[in-house]
């Protein structure tokens, strides 16, 4: 398959590569919207004509975030990625068709190993599980679009890790945070494959991307002071601790994911991930015991 090429380069800011776009009519999510490059996200899609649901924790920080962006049609919802009941309360509550699911929320490098109620590790449940019940559960909204977009949140930092299915939890090896972290961003990019793959029919596809190396946001917030205070000022600190050397900013990543050219369901690889074993329609329930919705 030949690559996809654009004119944009690695300081290319979302505003840049969204200008011309015109988004009137479209409705799109993003997770984690109330900071960092979720805001940016956010405040691009706006910009361009979209109707914006910013899909938060914290709902105060996100009615500050949407009243921030100026001339915007912004609301928010409440959606905690570790906890499957808010979730599933967060599909129930959407209607109407979706045009773009920007699963952009996340967590990284926690210190210590730590388990969601249902007994998840945490930075698997965050960034690939809550996400994937989250798209599974809007399959139908998605479908309703007639051409839309979900955008996964990867990394370079996959690879650090394979998705190590026999031993999810850490229970048989000891706990690593960037390799927890790495499976995690792994499994934003096979459920990207899948989801295209298999929704494709439905009109519906997905783009996995790496946003770039951007220091400064809550990503980081379990970091090291002392490695965070090492890190050039657009220089991630995860791409520093994976890998040891910098990599050049890229502001503007997210924005093509949404934009990008639909690639043929064929031209996707298999991939083995929970998403093979999914039934669209409502947020799956997912059990630690079978790593699978039931």
């Amino acid at each position: 398959m030949a690559p996809i090429t654009t004119g944009f380069g690695f300081d290319s800011t979302a505003a840049e590569v969204i200008a011309g776009v015109d988004l009137s009519g479209r409705r799109a999510i993003v997770t984690g919207g109330s900071s960092g490059i979720g805001v940016e996200t956010a405040r691009a899609l706006a910009g361009a004509g979209a109707e914006v649901t910013l899909a938060v924790r914290d709902t105060a920080a996100g009615e500050r975030t949407a009243a921030a962006i100026a001339g915007g049609a912004v609301r928010v919802g409440r959606l905690d990625l570790v906890d499957q009941a808010s979730v599933a309360a967060f599909v129930a509550d959407w209607s109407g068709p979706l045009d773009l699911l920007v699963n952009n929320a996340g967590v990284m490098a926690l210190p210590a190993l730590e388990h969601t109620p249902e007994g998840w590790e945490v930075q698997f449940a965050t960034n690939h599980l809550g996400h994937f019940a989250l798209a599974v559960g809007l399959h139908d909204a998605l479908a309703a679009a007639d051409g839309a977009r979900i955008v996964s949140l990867s990394s370079r930092g996959h690879l650090r890790s394979p998705v190590v299915f026999e031993d999810l939890q850490f229970d048989e090896r000891p706990y690593d945070p960037w390799l927890a972290y790495g499976q995690s961003k792994t499994a934003n990019a096979l459920f990207a494959v899948q989801a295209t793959r298999r929704w494709a029919g439905d009109g519906i596809y997905a783009n996995a991307v790496h946003p770039g190396a951007i220091a400064g946001t809550n990503l980081s917030r379990y970091m090291d002071p002392a490695v965070l205070a090492d890190c050039p000022p657009l220089v991630h600190p995860e791409d520093i601790a994976s890998v040891g050397q910098p990599i050049p900013p890229a502001p503007g990543t997210v924005a093509p994911g949404t934009l990008a050219p639909a690639i043929p369901a064929a031209a996707a690889p298999a991939a083995a991930s929970p998403a093979a074993v999914a039934q669209p329609g409502a947020a799956p329930v997912l059990t630690p015991e079978r790593g699978q919705p039931h």
